[in-house]
């Protein structure tokens, strides 16, 4: 029973939170985004606290229930652990953990995250680690599936369905998720929870937390017959059948072995018999670590304070990006500072995005973090669904009314690109297209009135939403583009 209700939760979760991050119709934001929310490393960063002694009062109570039912990537290991093991029978057996290996990652990760290097952090991060996999892998399968019953919907006369452009947005964060995608599977069909007891940050504080928590799964040696089933079926390696002991750090509170002992003699409650426990002794090394780590957490907390046609009638070349001194973040995110403290990469902004002007960086510092880019849309001032998902605080929750009026950037124009001074023809498209009003267009030659015009930009007015950028037909450099601001300001 407990198994099976540990199952059901793992799915509800699971589907949900894919479904959170395939939907690009923004319908199931609104109702689904607690789900990135509740995932601790989000948690911690957008300073939930809340949520985040929930977490560990949880864990002390039932062990890591966190790792297989709440955590995606946890998930998706044990999905191909399962399918591997209708293949291969009884593929575990009890391994010794390698804790120095563990809290050295451990350590690092939160390291990097308080020196603010959060893009090299979250190449191991689970939650991180999962959203880029489906953002990048699962993403465009299902965008293609929906096109296909788009173009057939179509031939119906229904339009229960629409076309969604699929493209690569980033080349190295779709390389990263490739490979992470190939580790996590390989480990996993191999492995089991391999993965998640060796390299696995937040398995690693888990797991501590988990030596102590009130009920475990316990192995009564009168009942036992040492037959082994429940060693050989436990993914995590973490039971050692022939002393009747376990390793509670590394039990990721699953159940299998619940229902692979035919005595009745594994079951999980609280545990009275401290000679049962494996290990849990804290020891001065212990300590010292977990007085190190809550300094580090302590200085976490403090530091994270469409296609293009001419007339509809032929595809215009590519625009190519412009070189920005200053990348451009979303509004809500206060400061790149800011912003990239507190930003896991999550890919979870890029896909709720509508409009396509969020793409991961490929940035070595900022790697994988979203920055905005105008060449297939432009931010629309009443569009705020970057910031109803992120689950960090990197982008703050905003409304429609302040979104208009947040300056993110600012146009700048180019001279030389400028179609009515290059062909001689007016235009004013980025004039005319300006939802802030912030550009006029004046005669080329001020003294003579009937010259071809020219854009001036109010640089108080602008907010940097990229309509002008967008908009501007000339190639393959807009002749306007917008240049990012280091602090976000209200205007």
């Amino acid at each position: 029973m407990l198994k099976k209700i540990r199952v059901t939760l793992a799915c509800f979760f699971f589907l949900a939170i894919n479904l959170l991050i395939l939907d690009f119709s923004g319908i199931l934001h609104s109702y689904l985004s607690w789900l990135a929310k509740i995932q601790l490393l989000p948690a911690i960063l957008s300073q939930s606290f809340i949520i985040v002694i929930s977490l560990i009062i949880l864990t002390l109570l039932f062990g890591r229930f966190y790792c297989s039912i709440i955590c995606p990537l946890g998930v998706f290991q044990d999905l191909f652990s399962w399918i591997s093991g209708k293949v291969r029978k009884k593929r575990f057996s009890y391994k010794k953990g390698n804790n120095i290996v563990r809290y050295i990652i451990l350590v690092v990760f939160v390291l990097l995250i308080v020196l603010g290097l959060n893009s090299i952090a979250i190449l191991i991060a689970p939650y991180s680690a999962y959203t880029r996999m489906a953002s990048n892998i699962f993403t465009p399968v299902y965008q293609g599936i929906n096109n296909i019953l788009a173009y057939f919907a179509e031939r119906f006369d229904s339009y229960a369905f629409y076309t969604k452009d699929i493209w690569i947005k980033s080349i190295p964060t779709f390389v990263i998720a490739v490979i992470t995608f190939i580790i996590i599977v390989t480990v996993s069909w191999k492995g089991g929870r391999a993965y998640c007891n060796t390299v696995c940050p937040i398995g690693t504080f888990l797991g501590f937390l988990s030596r102590f928590s009130w009920f475990k799964v316990n192995i009564d040696a009168n009942k036992c017959n040492t037959c082994g089933l429940c060693e050989k079926n436990c993914k995590a390696s973490c039971i050692d059948s022939k002393n009747h002991t376990i390793d509670y750090s590394r039990c990721v509170t699953c159940m299998d072995c619940i229902g692979r002992c035919h005595k009745g003699a594994i079951n999980f409650s609280h545990l009275k018999k401290q000679e049962n426990i494996k290990d849990t002794t804290v020891d001065e090394s212990r300590k010292t670590f977990l007085a190190t780590l809550a300094v580090l957490a302590t200085g976490t907390a403090i530091k994270a304070q469409e296609k293009i046609v001419d007339g509809g009638l032929a595809v215009l070349e590519d625009k190519k990006i412009p070189e920005r001194k200053n990348k451009i973040k979303p509004a809500g995110s206060l400061s790149n500072k800011n912003f990239a403290q507190r930003c896991i990469g999550c890919q979870l902004c890029v896909s709720a995005c509508p409009n396509d002007v969020l793409r991961p960086s490929t940035d070595l510092i900022t790697l994988m973090q979203p920055e905005m880019s105008y060449e297939r849309g432009f931010c629309r001032p009443e569009c705020t669904a970057c910031s109803e998902v992120c689950p960090t605080g990197a982008i703050i929750k905003i409304d429609k009314l302040e979104k208009s009026s947040i300056k993110i950037g600012r146009a700048v124009w180019i001279g030389r690109n400028c179609v009515p001074l290059t062909d001689g023809v007016e235009c004013g498209n980025c004039a005319r297209h300006c939802p802030a009003g912030a550009i006029q267009m004046v005669p080329s030659d001020p003294e003579n009135t009937s010259s071809v015009k020219i854009p001036v930009i109010n640089d108080e007015r602008c907010i940097g939403c990229g309509s002008c950028e967008y908009r501007c037909p000339a190639r393959p450099f807009s002749a306007i583009y917008v240049e990012g601001i280091e602090q976000h300001r209200t205007i």
